[in-house]
């Protein structure tokens, strides 16, 4: 449906076939993680990606993500990369740098590269909210994934 009668507007492109896609979760937090994933995954092969398609790497926490996307990414291989893990707010200030960190870090690696990452690090004040929140969340990061590699893929 056109908003503007003689303004290109493209849109979204939920298909999922073809796309390669490299997923970096976090074993901190693993119940949460292993929650995003299922979901994550599941998404991703609702909407046409093949399982030969998707690659999964896990890490020791948030904070070494974008570690291993920035390799994803440098690599080629992948269309988009999806993060997922938990940043569950303890007693320091420490939640608050590693939630900072990482999102920033995840940030960087799509800007830095142009390969679409989506974020599914939630940062929950405890583990029923981020248990709440897991199912949902990795759902729409494997939508983001898929709708943002197709559009760059346009814009090419």
């Amino acid at each position: 449906m056109a908003r503007y009668d003689n303004i290109e507007e493209l849109e979204p492109d939920l298909n999922g076939a073809g796309l390669r896609i490299g997923i970096v979760m976090s074993r901190f937090n693993v119940e949460v993680g292993e929650g995003l994933l299922s979901s994550c995954t599941a998404a991703l092969l609702k909407r046409g990606v093949r399982e030969a398609d998707v690659r999964i790497v896990t890490v020791p926490g948030a904070l070494e993500i974008p570690l291993a996307l920035q390799r994803m990414a440098q690599s080629g291989r992948y269309d988009a990369l999806i993060a997922l893990g938990a940043v569950i707010r303890g007693e320091t200030f420490h939640f608050e740098i590693v939630a900072r960190e990482s999102a920033s870090g995840v940030t960087t690696v799509q800007l830095d590269t142009g390969v679409p990452v989506a974020n599914g690090i939630l940062t929950a004040e405890d583990d029923d909210q981020a248990l709440a929140r897991m199912g949902e969340k990795g759902a729409d990061c494997a939508t983001a994934a898929i709708e943002m590699a197709n559009l760059l893929k346009k814009l090419d």
